[in-house]
Order: C-alpha cells, then sequence, then structure tokens
C-alpha cells in the first residue's frame, strides 16, 4: 500500500541560481522509489506515492537527492495528502481573503515550531491578518506581500522553519491529490 505526500520545495526556480526542469525533479524523485510522481506547473512542488517499504524521511531523502542528483541545495517540506487536505478544508481567512494570490499559507516544516507563530499571532497586523492552523499560518497581506509588515515579520522571524505558497498553489495540490494514489 502507498500512501500519497506532497513535497514543497523551497526556493527553486525562483532566481536563476536553482533551476530545475520539472522532468529532472520527476526523474529523481522516482529514483528515490517514490511513485505516481506529478509535479505543479514550474513551481518546485510535486505530489508523489511513498511506498509503505520505504525507509527514511522522504524530506530528507529529497533535499539529499536534489543535492546529489541536480546540484541544488534547498529546504524541502512533506506533507502527506491527508495534512494538505486540512490546510486547504480549515483556511480560517478564507472569508477575509478577497485575492488567492495575496493569501499565502506558509507551511512549517516541523509541527512542534507552531509554538514560534503564537506570539506573532497575538499583534495587530491590521489591514492584514494572521490565523494559526495545526501545521501552517494562515496569512492575509491584503496590499501584497512586498508591502505587508506581516509577510516582513513573518519571513525574518521564521526563515527556513516555513515554506509559504499562495492560496491558488494550494487548492491547485489539494486537487493533483486527488488524482494520485
Amino acid at each position: 500500500m502507498t500512501a500519497t505526500h506532497v513535497a514543497l520545495i523551497r526556493g527553486i526556480n525562483v532566481g536563476r541560481a536553482k533551476r530545475v526542469a520539472m522532468a529532472d525533479l520527476r526523474a529523481m524523485l522516482e529514483g528515490l522509489g517514490y511513485g505516481e510522481v506529478r509535479t505543479l506547473l514550474n513551481s518546485g512542488n510535486a505530489v508523489f506515492t511513498v511506498p509503505r517499504a520505504a525507509r527514511g524521511d522522504p524530506a530528507k531523502r529529497i533535499e539529499q537527492g536534489l543535492v546529489d542528483e541536480l546540484g541544488v541545495s534547498a529546504r524541502v517540506t512533506v506533507l502527506k495528502a491527508s495534512e494538505l487536505g486540512e490546510i486547504a478544508g480549515k483556511n480560517p481567512l478564507a472569508n477575509v481573503a478577497t485575492d488567492p494570490s495575496r493569501l499565502l499559507v506558509a507551511v512549517l516544516r516541523d509541527p512542534d515550531d507552531r509554538q514560534r507563530l503564537t506570539a506573532l499571532a497575538r499583534e495587530d497586523w491590521s489591514p492584514d491578518s494572521l490565523a494559526l492552523g495545526k501545521r501552517a499560518a494562515y496569512l492575509w497581506c491584503s496590499q501584497g506581500i512586498l508591502k505587508s509588515r506581516l509577510g516582513e515579520a513573518f519571513v525574518s522571524g521564521l526563515g527556513d522553519a516555513v515554506t509559504t505558497r499562495n492560496w491558488t498553489t494550494v487548492q491547485k495540490l489539494h486537487a493533483l491529490c486527488a488524482g494520485v494514489g
């Protein structure tokens, strides 16, 4: 039996230094023994199945594979499809956000890092908003991430502990999971 997972690879295909062809990423993931590998656009996001017999942490294996096979160092967060489903289904800011490109979901690499977010969640970020979920934080950046005090504080305070995707990407990944496994 296999389980569907999602890899969120931080920082590839953003600048020139970390360009990875999605065909190469798919081949690398398949070489690690993962099945039904699908990527979303040219985004560094992949959905795949993990055989029950697979050993080792998929995030660490993928990070090492990126270095060994593709010559790129990047942080990887891996979620089970069910975790992504919970993130997509329990968005506390869904009724606040009017533009999905300005609604960001920051997925924690380690769920225990959620405690680092509680101080931020207590602050008033108006006109923006921050809400916490179990494995993710939801950031409504009403004027866009570049003009948001919340976005700046969030990124500078958590660094590699999170990887962020906009709401449209989260929904597309969730739909892609439904077709795998």
